[in-house]
């Protein structure tokens, strides 16, 4: 990408699994990039390898201060995303989600720069409807031990769309499905990566329930790439649009893969449901498929051999 088209990018959360990802893909683009991280849940090593190119910036920031930067747009991606790390502290995951979105929003109105919000399909809940469209209002308890992570995102996306109509802040809004890939924390607690540690290490792989709930898999480079055409899409267009790759495996299915491409000598145990764990999740693309001619490419055993070879390193 030649200068003159070159834009100034924050990235909130830049440091963590998705934001690592996203940055270096924008620095190689020849963007100038301002990754912001208070490394609650993301780390230095994920973009260490960035650190010495000359349009990359970190700043060791929590979002749920305010902060002044003269940027064209800016990715907000901030929020622990996994159970085992929004639950740890559910007030501070709450306060990310809608005080970072009033902070960035506000930045985004005084320097008139177009935002993209990192939504989730968590939205939908437990969803009473199968596959989930964008138009779907979502199933949410809201006095769960999930809520502080959904309810916060849901909060979110008002405060976007508000922004929009009441001072017509330029907004783009994505909601992410299930995504794996290299860079993933080990100790998450999340499905693909719960169940390559546990293989590589040859230990039980550990199923709730009894493994028949589905989700859908989408690998990390499909996703980067959905996030920077929508952030790039025909104005006016501010979604929201799902995320995610409609391949649908179950639990036994996805544990049986991960197995077999370790080689490992795990046997599965399977434990109880945690509260409010959704049975069913899979997008309807739709949407991304005609406004961004975006759909995933990468199947999910490559995108698993991609995954085992990066934790093969970490663990």
């Amino acid at each position: 990408m030649s200068n003159t088209t070159s834009k100034r990018i924050l990235v909130t959360g830049g440091a963590g699994f998705i934001g690592s990802h996203l940055c270096k893909r924008l620095v190689e683009e020849g963007n100038d990039v301002i990754c912001l991280d208070n490394f609650f849940t993301g780390s230095k090593g994920n973009i260490e390898n960035l650190l010495d190119y000359h349009n990359f910036e970190l700043i060791r920031h929590d979002v749920t201060e305010p902060i002044l930067l003269e940027v064209d747009q800016i990715y907000n991606l901030a929020c622990p995303a996994s159970p085992v790390h929004y639950q740890y502290n559910p007030v501070k995951t709450i306060k990310t989600s809608v005080l970072g979105a009033i902070n960035m929003l506000g930045l985004a109105k005084r320097v008139k720069a177009r935002i993209l919000q990192a939504s989730t399909s968590e939205v939908y809940g437990s969803p009473a409807v199968h596959p989930q469209p964008e138009e779907y209002w979502g199933n949410v308890n809201p006095i769960g031990i999930r809520s502080c992570y959904d309810e916060g995102k849901r909060v979110a996306e008002t405060l976007f769309f508000d922004y929009h109509r009441q001072n017509d802040v330029d907004i783009k809004v994505i909601r992410i499905f299930n995504t794996y890939g290299p860079n993933m924390n080990a100790n998450d607690g999340r499905v693909v990566s719960n169940f390559i540690v546990q293989a590589l290490q040859n230990q039980d792989i550990t199923i709730y329930g009894d493994g028949t709930q589905t989700r859908s898999f989408c690998y990390v480079d499909d996703l980067v790439e959905g996030m920077i055409r929508m952030m790039n899409s025909r104005d006016g267009f501010t979604g929201p649009v799902n995320l995610g790759n409609p391949g649908e495996f179950t639990m036994l299915e996805l544990a049986e893969k991960v197995i077999s491409l370790t080689g490992s000598k795990s046997s599965i145990i399977h434990q109880p449901l945690p509260a409010d764990d959704p049975t069913q999740r899979k997008p309807v693309i739709d949407l991304a498929k005609t406004e961004l001619d975006w759909e995933p490419t990468v199947m999910l055993d490559e995108g698993l051999v991609k995954t085992i070879e990066y934790f093969r390193g970490v663990v």
